[in-house]
């Protein structure tokens, strides 16, 4: 941890429930905060392979729906942005398991701190997220970081790039399995974050929620994916999908 993290305070809570198997609070700003790792430059859009299915590809948001219908971000240069207060915004089409792409930019011009910086998030079948976070200097508590599995698992190891450069997600994920209302499978996720690995294999402890010990609830194999409009200018360009 650099000296500047050092000086700076950690939001967090520590009035939440323990987190099943470990020591610390839902959003515990004590819990170690991942090491920084410098990850190799970049920026062009990874082409995708053969047999991916596109999910954006930086024409238009034809194929993804909002909270009022129609996806009320912002299309221009090859990306999308949030447009903050019109909503969270999700795929027409369902998808389960399988490989997704995501590329994404924390704004350039640095605002807020801790939560309040470059915040969203990529929501596998519109329940769990994979944190969206500026964490570059920006220390904030571990289960909330760049590559958590929000409110549950930290990241490895914080391999942010600078704001306004873009960050690289590739998410393989096997969702849960229900047979009626037991679970008989829980999801898992590896998440490769700027070309290093932030989460392997890891078993969910159900889905996203905030300050709460998350709990599953039985949902269909497949469902969109969506990305978060928490108030940030946070864009998004080429994103696919490939299933297993």
């Amino acid at each position: 941890m650099s000296e500047m993290e050092n000086t700076i305070p950690v939001d967090g809570y520590t009035d939440t429930p323990i987190l099943p198997g470990t020591r610390w609070n839902v959003h515990d700003p004590r819990r170690p905060m991942p090491r920084i790792v410098t990850p190799a430059p970049y920026d062009r859009p990874y082409e995708p392979p053969s047999d991916a299915r596109m999910l954006f590809d930086g024409r238009d948001l034809s194929g993804w729906i909002g909270k009022d219908g129609a996806a009320r971000w912002k299309v221009e240069n090859g990306y999308m942005e949030v447009v903050p207060k019109t909503g969270d915004i999700w795929t027409r089409e369902s998808f389960g398991d399988g490989h997704y792409h995501v590329e994404w930019a924390a704004p350039t011009e640095v605002k807020g701190t801790g939560q309040g910086r470059g915040n969203s998030g990529v929501f596998l079948m519109r329940l769990y997220e994979v944190q969206v976070l500026d964490c570059y200097q920006n220390p904030t508590y571990a289960d909330g970081t760049t590559g958590a599995v929000y409110g549950q698992f930290p990241p490895l190891v914080n391999a942010c790039r600078a704001p306004g450069e873009w960050q690289t997600y590739d998410i393989f994920w096997f969702g849960p399995r229900f047979e009626g209302d037991r679970l008989v499978r829980p999801a898992r996720i590896t998440v490769v974050f700027n070309g290093l690995p932030v989460q392997i294999g890891q078993e969910l402890m159900g889905p996203t929620v905030w300050r709460k010990v998350p709990a599953y609830h039985p949902h269909p194999d497949a469902a969109p994916l969506q990305l978060q409009d928490h108030g940030n200018f946070v864009r998004y360009r080429n994103i696919w999908y490939r299933p297993f």
